[in-house]
This record gives C-alpha cells, structure tokens and sequence, in this order.
C-alpha cells in the first residue's frame, strides 16, 4: 500500500509539473522609446494572439527611461531609438550584466512645419541654425516674416539626442527650444502653432503637419522621407531602433523578439510606418 501510494504521488507530481507546463503564464514588461511605442505595441498584440499564455506590457517615457529601468531591473526589454551611451554600457558592465541587442527596425526622422507656412526646403546649415537659435525668423530662409518657434523632445528621448548628433553636429539646442515629454505633443503643438518647427519619426507624420524636403548636400537635392526614400539611403536622417535586454531576461525576451524579426513581425514594421531590416 505504502509503495502503491508512492507511485500515485510521483505520478500526481509528473501530472502537475507537465499540466503547469502548459498553462505556464510569461510576463515581460517592455519600456522606452515613445518612437519605437507605437511599432512595439502592434507587435505585441499579435504576438499575444498567437501565443495565450503570454502577457506582455508596453510603457513609453523616452529611451533613456527604458535604459535605466532596464540598468535596475524594472523592465525585461528596453526600446530605444539611440545606440547605449558609453557609460550606460560601463554600468552594465558593473553590475555584471551581459546586454544583448536587436534593431527591430529602421526609422527615418521627418522635420516637420505648420501646414500655413510655405517654407518646403531646408538644408542641415540651416537646420542647425534653426534649432540651435541662431536664425530665429523665417523670412531668414525663404518664409514670411514670423518668428522660428522650435520645439523638441526632451532630454531622455533618443530621438533628442539623435538629432542633436546627426543634424546639429553635437552643438546645444537653442536656450528658448520647447523641450515636449512625447512626440504626440509636438505633432498636436506644432498644428496649431504657424511659426512652429520640429522633428517627429515618420510613423507619427500626418495631415495636421507639413513635412520639409531636407538636404545634406548643401542645397544640390531636397529629399522628402518616406519608407522608399529611407530604405533606397536617399534620405540622410534615418537611425535603427533598438530592443535591449540582458541574459537574465532572454529566456522570456527572446521568443517575442524571433517574433518581431520574422516575415511577419517585419511586415508589421511595414504596416505600422517603419522601415523593416531586410535588405
């Protein structure tokens, strides 16, 4: 009797191990980039669908908010729209956590006016000179006679410190540049302002904006962004978009990632107004 009630409770125990096995619930927490938000919450609701057991949660607040929580262990993924810093990745490094990346997708920066200003064209010289204070009307560069009101994303936004890199040349943003917590406040602030100017990912452009033809070649061509533009490189403003996560997290992580990077996953990239990785 003794051995027959053994066996009924390693079995009992073989059943239960297998049966929660099954209905195993993973959770994985995803913050970061409001850039790489909306593409990210797409994904997750159709990785969801397919996968039942999985709960994923997807909170913006900037890239550099999902690399701190990420640095202390408040999420499982961070979306970033910037490359780690080098002393974000000496922090890691400290506290011995192995990092792992994937760039989920490609995003090309659209400059992006009122719709009643009748500037189309402008060059990174005089961009630069826009946003960081040094030309402040927009008779300056071929408009009417207003005043130049910039607006920006904030300082932990990726996107803020891509453009300050790659159109501004590293120089500061102008002192009076209106620093917004989230790309859907300059699209709102920019529509309803005439003398506005910022920069938004392409995904987030729409009717209430005007998008300017931007050069690099000082003044020989003027591309407008678009996925052909961005994905053929004719268009000059255009950065990866990162997942991060460590080795603790992979386990969970990785699944929802071989998902983004899949023929599916990438043509939600397509669908959602991103540019995919596939050559």
């Amino acid at each position: 009797m003794k051995n027959l009630n053994r066996k009924l409770l390693i079995a009992l125990c073989i059943f239960t191990g297998i049966n929660s096995g099954i209905n195993a619930q993973t959770k994985i927490t995803i913050k970061g980039s409001d850039t790489c938000l909306p593409l990210v919450q797409k994904e997750a609701e159709k990785f969801m669908k397919s996968n039942k057991g999985q709960t994923i949660t997807v909170i913006g607040g900037g890239s550099g908010v999902g690399i701190a929580a990420l640095m202390d262990g408040t999420t499982d993924i961070a979306m970033s729209s910037r490359a780690l810093k080098m002393d974000e990745k000496l922090k890691m490094q400290e506290a011995g956590k192995a990092l792992k990346t994937a760039i989920i997708a490609y995003d090309a920066l659209s400059v992006i006016i009122n719709p009643a200003n009748k500037v189309d064209n402008l060059t990174r010289e005089q961009l630069d000179g826009i946003f960081t204070g040094k030309i402040k009307n927009w008779k300056e560069v071929g408009g009417e006679d207003m005043k130049i009101i910039v607006y920006s994303r904030e300082t932990s936004s990726g996107t803020y410190e891509f453009f300050k890199e790659k159109v501004l040349m590293n120089k500061n943003y102008a002192s009076d540049a209106l620093m917004m917590p989230a790309t859907g406040a300059i699209i709102q602030s920019i529509s309803q302002t005439k003398g506005a100017v910022g920069y938004v990912g392409l995904a987030y452009v729409d009717a209430s904006v005007k998008e300017i033809k931007v050069s690099f070649d000082k003044g020989k061509t003027f591309t407008p962004s678009s996925y052909e533009n961005a994905k053929n490189k004719s268009y000059p403003i255009v950065r990866p978009l990162f997942l991060f996560y460590t080795n603790k997290a992979e386990a969970a992580a990785k699944p929802f990632i071989d998902y983004v990077l899949s023929a599916e996953g990438q043509k939600t990239v397509k669908d959602v107004g991103y540019i995919d990785v596939s050559k």
